[in-house]
């Protein structure tokens, strides 16, 4: 049997041709109990409440207890009386497939794009374990970034993990999009989570474009979704990239943002009855967060690697919020967003001196270090003395390495914002060059 007919024949197979039906029970905080439905409902599965004739309230099961099935509905429990109908359409298994690549879906696997589209052949467990420790293999080589930044002081290689640390409005999903056009990889995987309705369109025909999409599958799950699908669209697309990971692929994940998918968790955790402790968030967050990112990396055997950029939201570029101290724990790195260097127009608005790629020293020559080294000497002495400088109290010829790095400093930072038009080398002898010149 082709494959394509063996999935159409899963599919069908797949399909409900009954429906379960319960009743409303009562309703608390948010939370809709049903009766009738516990002993052929399972956690995750989608159901109806039906107010009246063509007055529907869709959700999901969040907890089952007993006789009853507690149910988080997508919007406001506005209108529901004792005893209104609720129907059971149990989730179908998640089954990626490589004809997925060019497509956008929604966290249960359906399209979004108004195309058809055929599930694959076997289902995966969106709450797959990561590769065991012991096997995994160590990082591997250098990607080209498309930047030349991140192609020379802040290197990414194949299965590292890095934390994108960003205010709003400060350049994240444009550097996303970039890193999603231009890194070296066989697929993307973006995850859109808690997204603006708008903005998903925007983002996959504007900013990412044809070319991006032409290797891309987008999961998104819009802001106006309920806690239960926008939390599951961070696994979703996480089950995705493990898909074409064992096939031997190599897979960029883009997450954005995990600030949403802890926010989507805690509003979930709340409302079954956890309290609160991290400035709110619930202590299950932390092994929430660390699963989802333990799940990328390198892989075992003959897997490919799944290399992360986790985004994460931080107010007032407070680094030490809790969902910024969880990721920065269990990640190879983070890059460090600046507003204030975003309003002076240098794009990408990233902070040198406070992001960290931990795939250095090994993932560069020792001349390539010495080079890292020297920028970030020059970097430090600039900006330790920046203040005088604009002052203007400023004297050349009392230190030589601040002499050297008030040189430098135009010609580094417009390098920061430069693309990687000739490759990591090129992005490197360039680097070399503007040294040079400093040293004279």
């Amino acid at each position: 049997m082709i494959p394509e007919l063996k999935a159409l024949t899963e599919d069908l197979a797949s399909k409900n041709l009954s429906t379960e039906m319960g009743r409303v029970h009562g309703v608390s905080d948010g939370v809709i109990k049903v009766t009738g439905l516990s002993r052929t409902a399972r956690i995750g599965d989608r159901v109806l409440l039906r107010r009246a004739p063509g007055d529907e309230l869709a959700g999901e099961v969040m907890k089952i207890d007993g006789e009853f099935v507690s149910m988080l509905p997508d919007t406001a429990p506005d209108r529901i009386r004792i005893d209104d109908l609720v129907l059971l359409h149990p989730t179908q298994d998640f089954a990626p497939a490589n004809n997925w690549i060019g497509r956008v879906i929604d966290p249960f696997g359906q399209p979004l794009d108004g195309r058809p589209m055929l599930r694959g052949e076997s289902a995966r467990n969106l709450m797959a374990p990561p590769p065991k420790a012991a096997a995994r293999r160590g990082l591997g080589e250098r990607m080209s970034t498309g930047l030349a930044l991140l192609d020379t002081i802040l290197p990414i290689v194949e299965g590292q993990r890095v934390g994108l640390f960003a205010g709003s409005g400060v350049g994240k999903s444009t550097l996303l999009a970039t890193l999603a056009k231009s890194m070296k990889a066989d697929v993307v995987v973006m995850a859109l989570i808690g997204e603006r309705g708008r903005e998903v369109n925007h983002f996959v025909e504007h900013v990412l474009g044809p070319e991006g999409m032409s290797r891309a599958v987008v999961v998104a799950a819009t802001s106006d979704q309920s806690a239960l699908v926008r939390r599951r669209c961070a696994w979703s697309a996480m089950s995705v990239a493990e898909h074409f990971r064992d096939q031997g692929k190599t897979v960029l994940f883009l997450a954005d943002s995990v600030t949403r998918f802890a926010e989507a968790h805690r509003e979930i955790a709340v409302a079954s009855g956890e309290a609160p402790a991290l400035r709110g968030y619930p202590p299950s967050v932390t092994p929430l967060i660390t699963g989802l990112c333990e799940r990328a990396g390198p892989g075992e055997g003959n897997q490919g690697d799944i290399t992360a950029v986790f985004s994460v939201l931080v107010a007032g570029s407070d680094m030490d919020e809790p969902i910024a101290d969880i990721l920065r724990g269990v990640l190879d790195g983070h890059i460090v967003l600046n507003r204030e260097i975003a309003e002076r127009g240098r794009f990408p608005a990233i902070d040198v001196s406070r992001s960290v790629s931990r795939s250095l020293p090994a993932a560069a020559t020792p001349e390539e270090n010495t080079q890292i080294m020297e920028v970030r000497k020059f970097l430090g002495a600039y900006e330790q003395s920046e203040v005088m400088i604009r002052a203007g109290l400023y004297s050349p010829g009392n230190d030589v390495v601040l002499d050297q790095a008030v040189k430098l400093w135009p010609e580094l930072d417009a390098f920061f914002g430069k693309e990687a038009l000739d490759g990591i080398e090129g992005s490197f002898s360039r680097l070399n060059l503007l040294l040079r010149r400093a040293g004279r």
